[in-house]
C-alpha cells in the first residue's frame, strides 16, 4: 500500500512497509544548513519535502559553483548507496524547509533488497546525471539571460515557490560568472515584466515568459525531475 502525506517524490511513491524500514526521522532546514561538506562521511540519506539545497564544487581560492540543486523530488546522499563513503561535495540549504533523514545503513540495507526504493533511487541518479550534463552544456552554448531564467524557474519549481530571497553575489557564485552581470541581467528580465527583485528578493512575475526566455535547457531538466519514478520521459533534447 503506497503512502500518503509525503511531498518528497520518491518517498511518495514508496510502500508503508518500506518507510518503516527505513525509519524516517523529521528534519528542520535552516538557511545555509550545512547537510555535507566536502570529506566527511555520509551518514544519513536526506529528503527535501520543503525548501531547496545547493550542491556546489568548492576551489582552492575559496570560490564555488553549483553543480547540483535539490528540492522536493531529491535524496540528498544517494551516493551513499553505491558505495561512496565520503562526500565530495558541499550541500547546503538555500531556500529553508524541512523534510526527513534516515541512517545510510538503513538506506543501504533496503537498496540491497533490489525492490522499489533501489529502482527509485536509481532512476533518481540519473535524473541527476541529466540536470548535470544539460547545466553543464548550457552554460557552454546558451546566454547568461537564457541561463539565469533557466535557474530561477528550477529553482521556483523545486521550492514551490514563486518569491525567494537571493543575492546577486550569491547568485553570480552559483552561475560562476561576475556580480555586475547578474545586475544587469536581472534588471533586464525586470524591465521585460518577467521578474521583480528588491533588497536581495526576487519574485517571477510571468512563469511563461521566463519559460520563454529561458533555453530549451529548463524543460528538459523539469521533466525529468518531474518524472523520474516513470521508466519513460515525454521530452527529449
Amino acid at each position: 500500500m503506497r503512502t500518503s502525506g509525503f511531498k518528497n517524490t520518491l518517498l511518495k511513491a514508496l510502500d508503508r512497509d518500506i518507510i518503516e524500514r527505513l525509519r524516517l526521522k523529521p528534519v528542520q532546514f535552516e538557511l545555509k544548513h550545512e547537510i555535507e561538506s566536502p570529506g566527511d562521511p555520509i551518514d544519513h540519506l536526506y529528503f527535501l519535502e520543503e525548501g531547496m539545497a545547493s550542491m556546489t564544487t568548492t576551489f582552492k581560492d575559496g570560490s564555488q559553483v553549483e553543480v547540483g540543486m535539490f528540492g522536493y523530488e531529491s535524496v540528498i546522499g544517494v551516493s551513499a548507496l553505491m558505495g561512496t563513503l565520503k562526500s565530495l561535495n558541499r550541500v547546503y540549504t538555500q531556500i529553508a524547509g524541512h523534510g526527513y533523514n534516515c541512517h545510510v545503513e538503513d538506506a543501504r540495507r533496503e537498496f540491497r533488497l533490489g525492490g522499489d526504493f533501489q529502482s527509485l533511487a536509481l532512476r533518481y541518479v540519473q535524473a541527476q546525471l541529466v540536470q548535470a550534463t544539460q547545466s553543464a552544456g548550457c552554460n557552454a552554448k546558451h546566454n547568461f539571460e537564457q541561463r539565469l531564467a533557466r535557474w530561477l524557474l528550477l529553482c521556483a519549481d523545486r521550492a514551490h515557490i514563486d518569491t525567494f530571497r537571493i543575492s546577486h553575489e550569491f547568485l553570480a557564485d552559483m552561475l560562476g560568472v561576475r556580480r555586475p552581470t547578474v545586475s544587469t541581467t536581472a534588471g533586464i528580465l525586470k524591465q521585460k515584466g518577467l521578474i521583480d527583485y528588491a533588497r536581495g528578493e526576487i519574485r517571477i512575475l510571468d512563469v511563461p515568459g521566463l519559460t520563454k526566455a529561458s533555453c530549451e535547457c529548463y524543460l528538459i531538466t523539469k521533466d525529468y525531475l518531474d518524472n523520474y519514478t516513470k521508466f519513460d520521459t515525454a521530452i527529449t533534447a
